[in-house]
C-alpha cells in the first residue's frame, strides 16, 4: 500500500511539474490586459470568418448601381460602394480571405524556415553558408518589393498572394531558427541523444526543435499582422487579390477615387485591416512575455 501511496504521488508530482509552466504562462498572459485584449479580437475575427455568411446582411458580390455612394443609414450601416455593394457585407467576407492568407503564408514559411534554419544551424559549415548566404541575399531587398516581383512572376490570386508572401518571409525564421539551436546544439541532452545513436533529424526534431518553440511561436504569432498587411498593401497596389473578392486592401484600392465624396468606402476597410493587425501585434507581444522564463515563476 505505501508502495502504491508514494508512486501516486510521484506520478502526481510530475503531472505537476508539467503542468505547472503552462499554468504560469497562462497566468502572465491573463493578467497582461492589452494580450487578453489582442486574443479577444482575434477570437472574434475567427468566428466572422467562420461564420461570416450567417450574418451578413446582403451578398457581398451584388449591387445596384442605384444605391452607389450611400452614407452610412439604418439600412447600410456602413454604407455602399461605387458599385452599390453593402460595405459591412463585404468586410465581413473579406475577414475569412484575410485570415486565410495570413495563417497559411506563416505557415508555409514557419514550416520551410525551420528545416532550412536547422539544417544550418545544426551542421553548419558550407550547409550553413550556403543558405544563409542565400537568406541574406533575399533580406537585401525589401520584403514588400520582393512580393511584388514575385506577384508580378506569378501573377495576380489569392494562392499566389500566399506564395509570394511566404517565400519573402522564410528568412526571418530560417534565421531565428538557426540563433536559436546555435546556442544549445552543444547542450548535455544533445550530446547524449548523438551518443545513444539517434539520427540527425530526429536530434533536431525530436530534441532541439521543441526547446527553441517558443521564439518561433511569438514570431509566427506577429508575422500573421505582417502578412495581413503585406496582403493588404498588394491589393491595394492592385497586384494581389482581384476583385470581385472582398479583399480590405483591393477595397482601399477600389475606393481611393471617391475619397473626397464618400471617405467612408475607405475608412471602414482601413479600419478592419488596423484592428486585426494591431490584435495579433497585441497578443504577439503578451506571448512573448509570457513565453519568456525569466517572467515565469
Amino acid at each position: 500500500m505505501e508502495a502504491n501511496v508514494d508512486t501516486k504521488i510521484e506520478t502526481q508530482d510530475d503531472m505537476d511539474e508539467i503542468t505547472s509552466p503552462f499554468k504560469n504562462m497562462w497566468e502572465i498572459l491573463r493578467r497582461n490586459k492589452a494580450a487578453m485584449i489582442g486574443l479577444t479580437i482575434i477570437i472574434l475575427l475567427i468566428l466572422v470568418a467562420l461564420f461570416g455568411k450567417y450574418i451578413m446582411p446582403y451578398n457581398p458580390y451584388q449591387g445596384e448601381l442605384s444605391q452607389s455612394l450611400k452614407p452610412p443609414s439604418s439600412e447600410h450601416i456602413l454604407g455602399t460602394d461605387e458599385q452599390g455593394r453593402d460595405i459591412l457585407s463585404r468586410i465581413i467576407d473579406g475577414t475569412k480571405i484575410s485570415l486565410r492568407v495570413g495563417v497559411t503564408a506563416v505557415a508555409i514559411a514557419l514550416s520551410i524556415g525551420i528545416v532550412l534554419g536547422s539544417l544550418a544551424g545544426y551542421y553548419g559549415g558550407w550547409v550553413d553558408m550556403l543558405i544563409m548566404r542565400f537568406m541574406d541575399i533575399m533580406l537585401a531587398f525589401p520584403s514588400m518589393l520582393l512580393a511584388i516581383a514575385f506577384m508580378s512572376a506569378l501573377g495576380r490570386g489569392i494562392d499566389n498572394a500566399i506564395i509570394a508572401i511566404s517565400i519573402v518571409t522564410i528568412p526571418e525564421y530560417a534565421r531565428i531558427v538557426r540563433g536559436s539551436i546555435l546556442s544549445i546544439k552543444e547542450n548535455e541532452y544533445v550530446q547524449a541523444a548523438k551518443a545513444i545513436g539517434n539520427r540527425d533529424m530526429a536530434i533536431i526534431f525530436k530534441h532541439i526543435i521543441p526547446n527553441v518553440i517558443s521564439p518561433i511561436i511569438v514570431r509566427a504569432t506577429l508575422g500573421v499582422s505582417t502578412a495581413i498587411l503585406d496582403t493588404s498593401a498588394l491589393g491595394f497596389l492592385g497586384l494581389g487579390i482581384q476583385p470581385p473578392y472582398a479583399e480590405w486592401g483591393s477595397m482601399l484600392g477600389a475606393g481611393r477615387g471617391y475619397f473626397y465624396n464618400a471617405p467612408y468606402i475607405v475608412l471602414f476597410p482601413g479600419i478592419a485591416i488596423t484592428i486585426t493587425v494591431l490584435a495579433f501585434n497585441l497578443f504577439g507581444d503578451g506571448l512573448r512575455d509570457a513565453l519568456d522564463p525569466k517572467l515565469r515563476k
